[in-house]
């Protein structure tokens, strides 16, 4: 039973861990590309946020893993977990302006 126990707890803290290493590579991502678009040097910026982010989520994911694909697998769903929390965090409303916008490309296009 001790051992049940002990691989439910692995794999939850690899699922948390997913999590946090998500919203590190997926909230770095949204904050370099609002900093980027008003940057000087926006191609540094985007290459050096995308070497320490990777940088980052492989190491996690690395340590998380300690040789057991079980933990890799739970680490990856809340990695992707991440993903779409911070998607839905940082999204724009949509404007009665942008509305009346998409209508007319539509009605343009049809």
């Amino acid at each position: 039973m001790n051992e049940i126990l002990a691989l439910i707890l692995a794999l939850i803290f690899s699922l948390l861990a997913g999590v946090l290493l998500g919203t590190i590579f997926f909230g770095g991502l949204w904050w370099t590309i609002r900093k980027g678009i008003s940057s000087k040097q926006p191609a540094a910026l985007f290459f050096f946020s995308l070497l320490l982010r990777t940088s980052i989520a492989l190491t996690g994911f690395y340590v998380v893993a300690h040789g057991d694909w079980h933990r890799v697998l739970a680490c990856l769903v809340g990695f992707f977990l991440a993903r779409i929390l911070v998607t839905w965090c940082t999204r724009t409303p949509i404007t009665k302006t942008e509305t009346k916008m998409v209508q007319i490309v539509g009605e343009v296009c049809r």
